[in-house]
């Protein structure tokens, strides 16, 4: 499902306007982007988590020469389903 699909289907179950729903997501996600770039945790109950994870430097190889290489830490968005969205999955 995109996010057109994701638009048309809250839409269509509630008395919205696809317009509206749009601009709804759209905020969603950017609240959920400033959060994390934040280093804030977001939590909906029900849902799962959203959070900032941490990757420690480490070394790897480059695949093409074989060469010893070190690749630099970062921050990466990680997403974590509650217990009920577990539930739903797998039903």
């Amino acid at each position: 499902m995109n996010k057109t699909e994701l638009v048309e289907a809250i839409a269509s179950s509630t008395e919205l306007t696809k317009t509206d729903v749009d601009k709804v997501v759209t905020a969603l996600v950017e609240v959920v982007t400033d959060a994390l770039a934040k280093g804030d945790k977001v939590s909906l109950k029900g849902f799962g988590n959203f959070e900032v994870r941490t990757r420690s430097e480490r070394t790897g190889r480059n695949p093409r020469t074989g060469e010893t290489m070190t690749i630099a830490a970062s921050k990466a968005p990680a997403f974590k389903a509650s217990s009920a969205l577990k539930k739903a999955v797998n039903k």
